[in-house]
């Protein structure tokens, strides 16, 4: 007799794990201390603004296959914005220079090749460093291996990186930067084109999740708090929330997909990273110029993104621990005047809002790597998932989704 699994958390680990067990048939309870699903991936009602924006802006990459695979079952890959190819516009508000990176669709990179296609003052031997991202990096931090200045750096590795390692980028684990190159810059420009949730996260990824669950007669408890995770030598054996017990049948199996913090709580000695990073966005509410990028790379502002959306300018900030104190009010003049300079605005700053995310991400270090557990764990009815598990990826949406598909098919491999 098949039993039930209990997804612990619903983040997008959880809920890719929730919706690959229900797509496969299995009994489902998916449980979520917070008053709403999505974790670090959620929209919500701004009152400063008056309408629905994200918590960050999360970029994702054509290639992403466990993302998009995600989405086709929920039927919503066509709520993910970008150009058909892959293309990346850029301005250095130091002095307004503006340039447009336009690498070719194939694994052949020719456009190094071309001054109209690659990045301004590079030539087209700069790239080949690149190549050593090719093999295994083991423990050493990207600065150990290529060399970090140089307009090449500044121009297109540094910004990759930081947004996707969301950690001083020469300081980050080379191995995970060398996943990145594996991922994107290898495999040509078809899988890297970028792609973001339009109109929100919320309305691509979380609440069609929760609608398929429904449909699939999955339990859903939000706003209902896993305290305890009752354990023996060899597997779980109950739940405790809310002053309730769950006891696990023999075939009942838990995917623990809580965050980094939470989950050696839940788990004594199951290692996790423990040191985060901070993400900052701002949001103005005006339209962009119809004829404007939809999305910007800022180099030597406050800003390192600029996010175009239908009422609304977004701006990320990556590895924002340095400014993340920084008072809210100067924070937005500063990055209102870089959307200003890039977008060609005027001075009067429109309404706005400031959106601090403290531990966004785990530190993308090596040390930190090392301290990342594997989805299997010495219980053997029990399995992990979340950004920060062992994936190979930074902590992405991508990394997210592909953990909580492994942590699925772990569970379902015990009652074959």
């Amino acid at each position: 007799m098949r039993g039930r699994t209990y997804v612990i958390g619903a983040g997008l680990a959880g809920l890719s794990a929730a919706v690959r067990l229900a797509e496969r048939g299995a009994a489902v309870t998916l449980i979520e201390g917070a008053g709403q699903a999505g974790g670090r991936c959620r929209s919500y009602v701004d009152a400063a603004l008056g309408m629905t924006i994200d918590n960050g802006n999360h970029l994702v990459l054509s290639g992403n296959h466990a993302t998009f695979d995600y989405l086709r079952t929920l039927g919503t890959s066509d709520r993910m914005a970008g150009p058909r190819e892959a293309l990346f516009d850029f301005c250095d508000v130091r002095d307004g220079r503006r340039w447009t990176l336009r690498p070719n669709p194939g694994p052949i990179g020719w456009w190094v090749l071309s001054d109209e296609r690659r990045v301004p003052d590079t030539r087209a031997g700069d790239y080949l460093a690149l190549l050593k991202l090719l093999g295994p990096q083991g423990d050493r931090r990207l600065c150990d291996v290529i060399r970090c200045e140089g307009p090449l750096w500044e121009r297109l590795i540094e910004p990759l990186m930081l947004a996707a390692l969301n950690t001083e980028a020469s300081q980050g684990s080379a191995e995970l930067a060398a996943a990145i190159v594996r991922e994107t810059l290898a495999v040509g420009g078809r899988a890297y084109a970028p792609r973001i949730a339009d109109p929100s996260l919320d309305a691509a990824f979380i609440a069609p999740a929760l609608g398929f669950l429904a449909r699939h007669d999955a339990e859903v408890r939000i706003g209902r708090r896993v305290e305890a995770i009752e354990t023996d030598e060899a597997r779980a054996l109950g739940l405790k929330l809310g002053g309730e017990s769950v006891d696990l049948a023999p075939e009942d199996t838990v995917i623990v997909a809580t965050p980094a913090w939470i989950t050696p709580t839940l788990l004594p000695g199951v290692p996790a990273p423990d040191v985060f990073c901070s993400i900052v966005n701002g949001h103005f509410k005006i339209d962009a110029p119809a004829d404007a990028p939809k999305m910007v790379g800022v180099i030597g502002g406050l800003a390192q993104w600029l996010f175009a959306f239908e009422g609304r300018i977004s701006t990320t900030i990556s590895g924002a621990d340095a400014v993340v104190d920084m008072p809210r009010e100067e924070m937005a003049a500063a990055l209102w005047q870089d959307v200003g300079q890039v977008y060609g605005l005027g001075p009067e700053m429109p309404t706005w809002q400031i959106v601090k995310e403290r531990r966004a991400t785990f530190a993308a270090t090596p040390d930190q790597v090392a301290k990342r557990p594997r989805a299997a764990t010495r219980w053997r009815n029990l399995a992990l998932a979340g950004d920060w598990t062992d994936t190979g990826l930074p902590a992405t949406i991508e990394g997210a989704i592909r953990s909580g598909h492994k942590a699925a098919e772990i569970v379902l491999s015990l009652n074959r």
